[in-house]
């Protein structure tokens, strides 16, 4: 086994996400992505607690990402402008790797219980964001709201992205399905 080489964290999600795209997630074992990685069962435990874990591994990191881009952004930007921040960042990390991001969401979308654990993700990045507002000195609900509101535009500009061909990219689609919620929200 390859223990000494470089980059075993990658390795094994790569190796995972190739697995699950050609045999399913279900029909994937925990040994054949460590094979298939050229490392051990073993190694594999150390980076992940279990199977599932290999597709949500980035999220805590997603979640500091965008709370600190929230936290950085002016003081006298409106809430959903420093929403906003964070969408860009998030936009501007994550549409590195468009592939990648689509083949996880196909694997996510043929499994409930995986998308029942996007879905925890999504409430988590929410909860975080709320909280980063309040620090700012956002009151209830309006922290609540602009979080919530913000995680639904990701979310929207995330799966446009991800089953487009020739969409523009995913900042620009955060952008623009920004643009169409203060649209939505101004008509009324």
């Amino acid at each position: 086994m390859g223990r000494w080489e470089p980059n075993a964290r990658g390795r094994l999600e790569q190796a995972a996400l190739e697995l699950y795209v050609e045999r399913g997630f279900e029909l994937t074992t925990v040994a054949e992505i460590a094979e298939r990685a050229g490392l051990t069962e073993r190694t594999f435990f150390r980076y992940f607690a279990d199977k599932r874990e290999v597709l949500f591994a980035g999220a805590g990191t997603l979640r500091e990402l965008m709370v600190g881009a929230l936290a950085g952004a002016p003081e006298s930007a409106a809430p959903i402008e420093a929403v906003a921040a964070a969408l860009e960042a998030a936009g501007a990390v994550l549409g590195e790797r468009r592939e990648h991001a689509r083949q996880r969401q196909a694997v996510i979308a043929a499994n409930p219980a995986l998308q029942e654990r996007e879905l925890i993700k999504l409430a988590s990045l929410a909860t975080a964001l709320a909280e980063a507002l309040r620090q700012r000195g956002v009151t209830e609900p309006a922290a609540s709201l602009t979080a919530e509101a913000g995680i639904a535009v990701f979310k929207i500009a995330f799966e446009r992205w991800v089953g487009g061909t020739s969409q523009p990219d995913l900042p620009q689609l955060m952008r623009e399905s920004l643009g169409e919620l203060r649209a939505v929200t101004a008509a009324g």
